[in-house]
């Protein structure tokens, strides 16, 4: 019989009225537990004192609380539309054709629009378009909240009215005045805004045009001109060159505009027995030297020798018989460029204009294929004598105004100071400026320009090849467009967009459908004429006596910009700031690169702390009198006497606090030139804090990560050679790896299978796919504290390897004589040492997406997950952080969000202001505190390619799958595809003589396949 007696705890049970009777039936401890407290933000955790029974009353809490921070997302309340846009349907996205051109960078591009934003760029590849890390990473910078909202007036808001009506006023005073009105801007491709700026001189005469670069190619545009009439750079197809020959010019970097990559690419990779010769002369490590076959190492006024010694042997037939390591090289270097003849090339990067023709006419002599100088390239135009005239003028007296557009003078100029002294003394100074930069602060009337995303125009980035920029969002802010306020400023009531579209069917398409060009984004003008190319008569000689008398020092300076910052102007976007250099592997700063031995000699040392960051000495360093404070890194392959500085950093004005990173630059480029040699070096007090994401400095033997061979054993040798299968021990007798398995394998021929190829010929190391990468998948940004506590949040990392030896083979060969544990302990131990002049090499590493992951077998609630289609799948919201997975990932991909990146105030970046906000693909969740996250292989990617093909009632094309690393590659490195389809490139790619896999004798059979990476050693 069952009892229905009461019983009791405490007689304050028996009290029905009692609070704390109901409390602590709904909770099982008695004071509150304060997970806020413990589980909340950096500062809490930092500042905590608990007591180890506190903790263990937290973990007694069960897990729930833990498992609720990392699950629960936040609510985010969405507004619909009302009345929904015919031409906007929710969740797909639309792509606009559209140009680039910010006066240093320019690119044909396809801008990925989702619900009126714009969220990615594309290369326009039906135009042949690329792009690199600033291009993919433009896009952001159309969300900078301390853009310039509107007009302004000596600092103070301005109605455009007012501002058009004062302007107006002035220009008529300066023109009865009769004082010259300059139009100061960065390279102006485009022909629509040239003959506005003709109808500007019909209203107001006596308009000069000055064209400003703030990294200058004026010396190749002055020897251009001299030796082909036309002021203008030549074009190189890289892919046409068998042999490369290189002084100076960073050509994978932004040298001459950039963009030479892709056919430089086509001839690294091995096809039919042959790959061109790359030999690099130069003093700082670039990313060119860095992918060279040859590498030597000489000071800046070096070059200049080199060169003249080069023409002589080429051109003159004179070979000196010097014995010097210099002379040298440069000898075989002519010997290869005389064999390989018109299948050669020779490129030079000194700012010189003697230098320059000294290149044109080596190539003119051996009648070079590789060099274009008919199509010719508009995308440097800066004129380095006007600029210094028109600073002179200004001072003078004699500039009634001066209009500023698409430059940053104030900040870029090495004699900025004259040039700001000069704006005191025009009549009228005014800026158009999409940013609050130190040139907008300097004048009396800033103009609020738009983003290029928000602007109608166009650009001639080649000769005869027209493109057309169109808007692909509504203006943000009170922004009115250069060309819009030139209409109004000579009286006319036409829109831009009208006189634009008047412009080309007047004098661009010829009859042809404006429309198409707008869906296009180019018009290539057919020429039926061959046009015949004038070579002048120009004294070569007398240019190499006169590069003869360059004077070199102790000390020279080399100043370049990297793939990340550019020339500076997009200094406010964090995913440029966090982009790793691909050379040190270092981001957030600038800093003075010096050699080893030079860094011994002074004292400067590099050196990493307990959590692995990395610090460094700080040094002053003299320039032409000017003096500065910088870190010192030192630098495998920086020639002895040299050292290397980036242009672009040290911005303050319109930057939040974060961005206001290194040091300027540009105070040091005296006369334009990249090239300084009165410089002093001295080591003063105190240390800098890097944040470098990479330690390892060398390949030390890492022969099963980075595979190379020669040219030669890859023609003669069995590929079981030098693409050897790793061995394991089965049953006590040495297998192949790949033969043996822990797991029974699936069925995975029936759907799709997704690989990605990764050839390490091809790629160059540039880290467009990293930016694009971050753009696609929402990858937070977490700024210079956290990287140097390893915690960067990259999905896709570019890992750079040194050899101790003079290559790679050298470090295997040095590895396997190690003998016995110590001696094997001590060999490694200076492996780890990098050579004086190291060979390089450039790895892209992500999620490896294994068919048998380790990840998947230790995640304790089935987080992570494998796909039919070959895919690791994440599901974030099972995701509780215990970072197992991290812990059994033999590659390291893994990242886990120490904090809530967004809605944050300790991440002042993107994510965490609105208008940021705007820039996140809503396809791919934005992931909270405390879970894992990595490379997704761009599921959301390959299900709309699967989706749409379903939807057109057909199936997927051919090589019509993509991710947004192999999307935004310019050199063809990555190549994505479904394996189970015989005609997709990367089928054939898995099955090549040079495919390997990461760590193949773990057994994880990764669905990334390398390619082995070959050198062209041949010297003759």
């Amino acid at each position: 019989m069952a009892s229905n007696k009461k019983y009791w705890k405490s007689v304050e049970e028996l009290n029905t009225k009692s609070s704390i009777v109901d409390t602590l039936k709904q909770n099982e401890f008695v004071e509150e537990i304060p997970t806020d407290d413990f589980l909340g933000d950096k500062e809490n955790l930092e500042a905590s004192s608990t007591t180890r029974r506190d903790f263990l009353k937290y973990v007694g809490f069960t897990t729930a609380a833990a498992s609720l921070a990392a699950c629960e997302g936040p609510v985010v309340k969405t507004i619909p539309y009302v009345i929904k846009p015919d031409d906007i349907i929710p969740g797909v996205a639309e792509y606009y054709a559209t140009t680039m051109a910010d006066g240093f960078d320019f690119a044909n591009i396809l801008v990925k629009v989702r619900e009126g934003r714009p969220i990615k760029i594309e290369p326009n590849k039906e135009a042949n378009g690329s792009t690199n890390a600033r291009v993919q990473a433009s896009v952001l910078s159309l969300y900078d909240s301390l853009r310039l909202k509107g007009p302004k007036s000596n600092g103070s808001d301005i109605s455009w009215a007012d501002a058009d009506g004062q302007i107006i006023s002035k220009l008529n005073e300066v023109k009865e005045a009769g004082l010259p009105i300059v139009v100061l801007t960065g390279t102006c491709a485009s022909p629509s805004t040239k003959k506005l700026v003709g109808k500007l001189n019909d209203t107001f005469g006596n308009v000069n045009h000055v064209v400003y670069d703030a990294v200058s190619e004026s010396a190749a545009l002055d020897a251009f001109e001299a030796m082909y009439g036309t002021r203008a750079l030549p074009d190189y197809n890289l892919e046409k060159a068998d042999v490369i020959v290189s002084i100076g010019a960073d050509f994978l970097g932004d040298w001459q505009g950039g963009g030479f990559d892709a056919g430089y690419a086509k001839g690294r990779v091995p096809k039919n027995g042959k790959m061109s010769r790359h030999i690099q002369f130069e003093s700082n490590m670039t990313l060119t030297g860095a992918n060279a076959d040859k590498r030597l190492m000489v000071k800046p006024s070096e070059q200049n020798l080199a060169l003249i010694k080069l023409y002589q042997a080429v051109v003159k037939g004179l070979a000196t018989k010097e014995a010097s390591p210099l002379n040298d090289a440069v000898q075989k270097a002519a010997a290869q460029i005389k064999a390989a003849g018109s299948k050669a090339i020779v490129l030079t990067g000194i700012q010189d204009k003697n230098a320059q023709l000294l290149a044109l006419a080596i190539n003119q002599a051996i009648s070079s294929e590789a060099i274009d100088v008919v199509t010719t390239k508009n995308i440097r135009k800066g004129n380095d004598t006007a600029v210094a005239q028109l600073i002179t003028d200004m001072n003078a007296g004699k500039i009634g105004a001066v209009i500023v557009n698409n430059s940053n003078p104030v900040y870029t100029l090495p004699n900025s100071d004259e040039f700001v002294e000069g704006l005191k003394k025009v009549k009228l100074s005014v800026a158009f400026s999409m940013q609050d930069n130190e040139t907008a602060n300097a004048v009396e009337y800033a103009l609020a320009t738009p983003h290029y995303l928000e602007s109608w125009g166009d650009a001639v980035i080649k000769k005869g090849q027209y493109s057309l920029m169109q808007p692909t969002i509504k203006p943000l802010f009170d922004t009115r467009q250069f060309q819009d306020v030139l209409l109004t400023w000579t009286g006319s009531t036409d829109s831009y967009y009208n006189f634009l579209k008047d412009s080309w069917n007047t004098d661009v398409l010829n009859g042809k459908s404006w429309n198409q060009a707008l869906h296009d984004g180019v018009f290539v003008v057919e020429t039926t004429e061959q046009e015949e190319v004038v070579l002048n008569e120009v004294d070569i000689d007398a240019a190499g006596s006169e590069l003869a008398k360059t004077q070199g020092s102790d000390f020279e300076l080399t100043l370049y910009t990297k793939t990340g910052l550019g020339d500076g102007q997009m200094a406010n976007n964090p995913w440029l700031q966090e982009l790793p250099d691909p050379i040190t592997r270092t981001s957030w700063d600038n800093y003075l690169t010096i050699s080893k031995a030079d860094a011994e000699s002074i004292g400067v040392e590099n050196y990493n702390v307990a959590n692995g960051a990395l610090n460094g000495s700080l040094v002053e360093i003299s320039v032409n009198g000017v003096s500065e404070v910088l870190p010192a890194l030192i630098q495998p392959g920086q020639a002895k006497g040299s050292l290397g500085l980036a242009l672009g950093y040290g911005r303050k004005q319109g930057l939040k606090a974060e961005m206001q990173t290194g040091k300027n630059a540009y105070k040091f480029y005296k006369d334009f030139n990249n090239h300084q040699s009165d410089v002093s070096l001295k080591i003063v007090e105190g240390e800098h804090e890097f944040a470098c994401v990479q330690l390892h400095n060398t390949l030390m033997g890492r022969g099963d990560i980075i595979k190379e061979t020669t040219i030669e054993d890859y023609n003669n040798i069995d590929s079981k050679e030098w693409n050897k299968v790793p061995m394991v021990s089965l049953d006590h007798n040495e297998v192949e790896a790949t033969t043996v398995d822990l797991w029974d394998s699936f069925d995975r021929s029936i759907g799709h299978h997704f690989n990605l190829s990764i050839d390490l010929n091809a790629c160059t190391g540039c880290g467009a796919c990293v930016v694009a990468c971050h753009a696609e998948n929402n990858v937070p940004v977490v700024g210079k504290s956290e990287i140097r506590k390893s915690r960067d949040m990259h999905w896709l990392r570019i890992d750079r390897y040194y050899s101790h030896e003079e290559d790679f083979a050298g470090d295997n060969e040095k590895k396997e004589a190690g003998t016995g544990v110590s001696g094997y302990k001590n060999t490694m131990a200076e492996l780890e040492d990098p050579s004086e002049n190291p060979s390089v090499a450039f790895q892209p590493v992500m999620c490896q997406h294994c068919n048998h992951a380790p990840c998947e077998t230790v995640c304790p609630v089935a987080a992570t997950s494998h796909s039919r289609q070959g895919q690791n799948h994440m599901a974030y919201n099972r995701c509780v952080g215990t970072r197992y997975c991290a812990n059994n990932c033999p590659y390291k991909v893994r990242r886990f969000n120490w904090f809530n990146y967004p809605n944050n105030s300790e991440f002042d970046y993107n994510m965490n202001d609105d208008l940021g906000k705007m820039v996140l693909n809503p396809d791919v969740t934005v992931r909270s505190r405390g879970v894992m996250e990595k490379c997704s292989m761009c599921i959301q990617m390959t299900q709309a390619t699967i989706l749409k093909a379903k939807k057109e009632g057909r199936p997927v094309n051919t090589n019509e799958f993509e991710t947004a690393c192999s999307n935004a590659c310019s050199t063809g490195a990555m190549v994505f595809g479904d394996v189970n389809k015989n005609e997709d490139t990367v089928t054939s790619l898995v099955e090549d003589k040079r495919a390997y896999h990461l760590l193949e004798h773990v057994g994880t059979k990764p669905n990334v396949v390398y390619h082995v990476k070959v050198r062209n050693t041949q010297e003759g």
